[in-house]
């Protein structure tokens, strides 16, 4: 074995050296509440995927209430730094020239802790959204934010609708819903967690 090789060698024991060895940091979890809150944020993402991660956020929306009376809108575009595909643009409206000149997440996500503070969050489907924040753990530390999630909320309350879609809720109650915009979900599971907040026990 010349020298070369030898180096080599050693450079890959190394690297499989780290790989097993390096600790992997469990994701900081939120505090899922069902308790009544009259302050609070909003908060919706649209993301290049499914996947917390590997896809990344392409939007972020926050409405913020003091007594349910809004009080603050963060509607902010991401660049993604990656391409966004053309199902996600024919869902969300959202495409690769609107994004190009965005902020990135490591500024955005700063932005969006301070305007949060300490309020609770409330989201439709909170899981999916809140998977995404902790996502980016590795770029900010983030609180661990106490979330009501209306889905779960809505399937206490609402008994007569065949599902518990944010756009199924919006039509039963007959709301103006821009449906895959982050500001315009927030608005709405705005409203959907206001009417639960008067019609649940």
């Amino acid at each position: 074995m010349d020298d070369r090789a030898a180096e080599l060698l050693r450079r890959k024991t190394r690297q499989q050296y780290w790989a097993t060895t390096k600790r992997t940091l469990p994701l900081k979890k939120y505090i899922p509440s069902v308790k009544k809150a009259k302050d609070y944020v909003v908060l919706d993402f649209e993301t290049t995927g499914l996947r917390p991660g590997a896809d990344q956020i392409i939007q972020v929306g926050a409405v913020k209430f003091r007594n349910h009376v809004q009080i603050g809108i963060m509607n902010q575009l991401v660049n993604p730094l990656r391409s966004i595909s053309t199902r996600i643009t024919a869902l969300t409206g959202i495409t690769n020239s609107m994004v190009k000149n965005e902020p990135k997440i490591d500024s955005v996500i700063n932005e969006l802790i301070e305007f949060i503070g300490d309020l609770p969050i409330v989201a439709h489907n909170a899981s999916f959204d809140m998977n995404f924040l902790y996502a980016l753990e590795e770029k900010v530390e983030l609180p661990t934010y106490t979330v009501i999630d209306t889905l779960k909320l809505s399937r206490k309350v609402f008994n007569e609708t065949p599902n518990h879609k944010l756009t199924t809720l919006a039509q039963y109650l007959q709301l103006e819903h821009n449906a895959h915009d982050a500001l315009g979900d927030c608005l709405v599971t705005a409203k959907i967690y206001q009417y639960c907040f008067k019609h649940s026990i």
